[in-house]
């Protein structure tokens, strides 16, 4: 039960910055800090794929996740195809106008106790 909590906790604080790491990874882009950038979208690629284990992980074990995987898949597609096209402009306006607001709007996981 204590891995539970600790990844729940771990979650939930990982939830609550990733708005503000995506707003920094549209100024680094902007700013033409591409090495910063790059290395940022990786940082949040990895995060969000444990994002998605830990939400499967949460899930099976009783918790409520409300976080919309396939929408972050989505978005990754995007951002991909954006980055191939050395597009980033568009890649900068995603994070910081569809992907930050995505995430402030995901609510909190709770376990069942909660």
């Amino acid at each position: 039960m204590n891995e539970i909590n600790d990844v729940l906790e771990d979650y939930n604080n990982y939830l609550e910055c990733v708005p503000k790491g995506t707003v920094q990874i549209a100024e680094q882009l902007r700013e033409d800090n591409m090495q910063e950038a790059f290395s940022a979208i990786k940082d949040f690629s990895e995060g969000v794929l444990w994002l998605s284990q830990a939400s499967d992980f949460l899930k099976c074990n009783g918790a409520h996740v409300e976080l919309d995987i396939l929408k972050i898949q989505e978005f990754l597609v995007q951002v991909n195809e954006g980055l191939e096209k050395q597009d980033y402009v568009l890649v900068a306006d995603m994070f910081e106008y569809e992907i930050a607001p995505f995430f402030k709007e995901v609510k909190s996981a709770k376990g069942i106790h909660q």
